[in-house]
């Protein structure tokens, strides 16, 4: 692999869901550093990709990176779900041939201290985009108790959710995510493998950005786009969103949709958009848990549409 700030997870798997491809256009709508995009554009040298991107750092270093592949490339700056339109009105939707989202944030952004996504870090923001209104410094200090374990509670799935949020309200205002983790880390469980704040982290990230939002729209877009025969590949880091995935492509693969109780079919019994691909997630294998130890939380999905 090139010498890269960021290191792609899944790398192989990504490749060999997409080794089919000899032309046509893939869709990276989570492009990032340009890891996932440059080895993709590489490894299928007749195909074109479109690279989606709402963190401006990200779009100027990967315009720089990418651009050794000359008009094959172009970078649209937004979300999946509110750039499609624009994509459909462009390009045949004959040619989508592959999706690719890696949903999470990446090692660059976890490492960059100043944008406030680790524990380390010395401020509270946690925006992907750096123009959006809601920072993680607004979630800590102005949100409700009540919204707060709400935060915690779904997004965090931490048991002692009231606890926590009633000593972020005691001890706020936080400037800072390490006064934030510091203060409430008595208090968060403890395991062998994740720092102790890292759900409470992960919480608030999900809350500032509308992962989990952001991740059902960007399903319903391709659900409703109805790409002919493009293969759809999604990387998710954590349960939340492992479940909306495999919930999804579960929903894509039945023909009828009617509710188990029915006594009939009333819905045509014609919604079969593809079918699944992945019985179970790919996960990272030993050499690549070795050269990058984050990729033991990623899991991929791969969905085959056929309509």
């Amino acid at each position: 692999m090139q010498n890269i700030p960021h290191i792609p997870v899944l790398y192989t798997q990504v490749l060999d869901a997409f080794k089919e491809i000899k032309e046509g256009i893939i869709i990276d709508c989570t492009m990032g550093y340009g890891g996932h995009s440059s080895m993709i554009l590489e490894a299928n040298p007749h195909a074109k990709l479109i690279a989606i991107d709402q963190d401006q750092t990200a779009i100027d270093f990967s315009t720089s990176r990418l651009a050794k592949f000359g008009d094959r490339v172009s970078i649209r700056k937004g979300r999946f779900s509110s750039v499609i339109k624009d994509i459909l009105q462009e390009v045949d939707i004959k040619e989508i041939k592959g999706i690719l989202a890696d949903i999470g944030v990446s090692s660059l952004q976890l490492d960059q201290k100043e944008r406030g996504f680790s524990y380390e870090s010395d401020t509270l923001d946690m925006r992907m985009d750096k123009d959006a209104p809601l920072t993680a410094f607004r979630v800590v200090n102005e949100y409700t108790i009540q919204e707060l374990e709400r935060v915690l509670l779904e997004y965090g799935e931490l048991r002692n959710y009231k606890k926590l949020a009633s000593e972020i309200v005691k001890n706020r205002p936080f400037t800072s995510a390490k006064e934030l983790s510091d203060t409430l880390k008595s208090h968060m469980p403890h395991g062998k493998k994740i720092h102790p704040a890292t759900l409470l982290m992960q919480a608030i990230r999900i809350e500032v950005n509308n992962e989990l939002g952001e991740l059902q729209s960007l399903l319903k877009s391709i659900e409703n786009a109805k790409f002919p025969h493009a293969v759809v590949a999604i990387i998710s880091f954590h349960s939340l969103e492992d479940r909306i995935v495999k919930q999804e492509f579960s929903k894509w693969s039945k023909s009828c949709i009617c509710p188990d109780d029915a006594m009939r079919c009333t819905c045509s019994n014609n919604h079969k958009l593809g079918k699944i691909l992945t019985k179970k997630p790919l996960m990272a294998e030993n050499n690549e848990l070795k050269e990058n130890p984050r990729s033991r939380s990623a899991k991929m999905r791969i969905f085959q549409m056929d309509i």
